[in-house]
């Protein structure tokens, strides 16, 4: 495993020690899961960014789906 150096904020420092407290767990240990966590984030937020960009998909009317979807007028 790799090893890294971060400088945070006093305030951070006390909140990741209170929630490894709380978790039973290491600092090294939740700074790692954070890290997993927000990867896995940010992968789903770039599809998603990549699939609204996408000039081929159609943009959709939600009242025209919803009518559709419920078989009924709305108005």
């Amino acid at each position: 495993m790799t090893q890294i150096t971060v400088r945070l904020p006093q305030d951070l420092v006390a909140a990741l020690d209170d929630a490894a407290s709380q978790l039973l767990r290491s600092r090294a240990d939740v700074v790692r899961q954070a890290i997993e966590y927000y990867l896995d984030d940010f992968e789903d937020v770039a599809v998603a960014i990549e699939a609204l960009q996408d000039p081929s998909d159609p943009v959709l009317d939600w009242d025209t789906v919803r009518r559709d979807l419920l078989g009924r007028d709305l108005g």
